[in-house]
């Protein structure tokens, strides 16, 4: 999972504001129930001496959300009174969580995104095409793709002089708007940084398409037989996300238990991990998620600035110093490093705090390079 949408984050001094809420309307009382768990978490917040402003910029965006359907939850972080970040989450929290602290609690956001694979999803037809791009933060953006010929869309049934004609005149205007749709969705996977380009639709159209794009981006090309239906794209989709991220997620792992297996610990616990952290050499971030460790961190104002050691911290010059919980430093090391961030069970990381590392080079006195 690549993190670095957090980035922003932590471009802000804070103190931050964290709140994770069950947003699920409930039909006889749809928003009273948001309410009372919003009091709750207020409640707990105010008990930490969280500022008036932030408390109500998080009531204005959690109550003024806009409502969906079914289970879901809510995430937001907040500081110098404003919403720096809402996110709706896929299923209601395990549970409602208020904290408040120098860094955001953004751990319980990235265990329930799952894989965050930005992707690009079009459906197409002779015309032009509707795209719908999403990025690594989960963000939409929609568009419709109209394509500059409109005549002649059919062929000619067969008979006439003019028929071949007619047929090869069709072929070239649907192969246009083809090309008009590829080039659009060769931008906005760019612009999102896409690792999977599903095309859907007419089954004409879709090979023209695909023949259009950028090798690159042909590459990552996930052909769906689908014409038309919400339901059957998004099962799709869904489906491709999950097969690729689990492929990457094997990839991962088989990779650290090579290197585990090789005998090379410099990745390997959690105060191994801290070490290549401060010295930005982490590519890969593998976790257990824990969401009952009470394991925490010194921290400085960098993101590769943490230490089990505060002396340590002060040797390296950092005079200002803060006590934070562990993973909220990890994420915060991880987002501003470049580096991913794969979930896996106890067995798969069966080492000192749950968590290893793939390293990007193994010199332990240099610096990221």
């Amino acid at each position: 999972m690549n993190v670095s949408f957090l980035r922003p984050l932590y471009g802000r001094p804070g103190p931050w504001a964290s709140v994770y809420l069950d947003g699920t309307r409930n039909n006889e009382d749809p928003a009273g129930t948001v309410e009372r768990r919003w009091r709750a978490a207020r409640t707990t917040l105010e008990k930490a001496l969280c500022e008036p402003e932030n408390l109500d910029a998080l009531e204005r965006a959690l109550l003024g959300h806009t409502e969906e359907d079914g289970l879901y939850g809510l995430a937001a972080f907040a500081t110098g009174g404003e919403v720096a970040l809402l996110r709706v989450l896929p299923a209601p929290p395990r549970r409602d969580i208020a904290a408040y602290g120098p860094l955001p609690h953004a751990m319980p956001l990235l265990a329930q995104m799952g894989a965050s694979i930005p992707y690009v999803r079009v459906l197409v037809d002779r015309t032009g095409g509707d795209l719908e791009a999403v990025d690594a933060a989960q963000l939409v953006h929609a568009e419709h793709v109209e394509g500059a010929e409109q005549w002649p869309l059919h062929r000619v049934k067969p008979g006439g002089w003019a028929q071949p004609r007619y047929q090869r005149a069709a072929q070239v205007t649907w192969e246009r708007n083809a090309g008009t749709v590829a080039a659009a969705v060769a931008d906005a996977a760019e612009r999102c940084g896409a690792e999977i380009v599903l095309v859907a639709g007419d089954p004409q159209a879709r090979p023209m398409l695909i023949a259009q794009l950028p090798e690159h981006w042909r590459e990552r090309v996930v052909e769906t037989s689908g014409t038309t239906g919400e339901a059957v794209l998004e099962d799709a989709t869904v489906q491709a996300i999950a097969d690729l991220a689990a492929d990457r997620v094997r990839d991962v792992l088989d990779r650290y238990q090579s290197q585990r297996g090789r005998g090379a610990a410099a990745g390997d616990g959690l105060p191994a991990v801290v070490t290549a952290l401060q010295r930005e050499q982490v590519s890969t971030v593998v976790l257990v998620d824990d969401p009952t460790s009470n394991e925490e961190l010194w921290i400085g104002p960098e993101p590769s600035q943490l230490s089990f050691d505060r002396a340590e911290l002060q040797a390296m010059g950092v005079r200002d110093t803060r006590r934070v919980r562990a993973d909220a430093a990890l994420v915060r090391a991880i987002a501003c490093s470049d580096a991913d961030l794969v979930f896996a069970t106890a067995d798969e990381v069966p080492v000192e705090g749950g968590v290893g590392a793939l390293l990007r080079y193994a010199d332990a006195g240099t610096r990221r390079r």
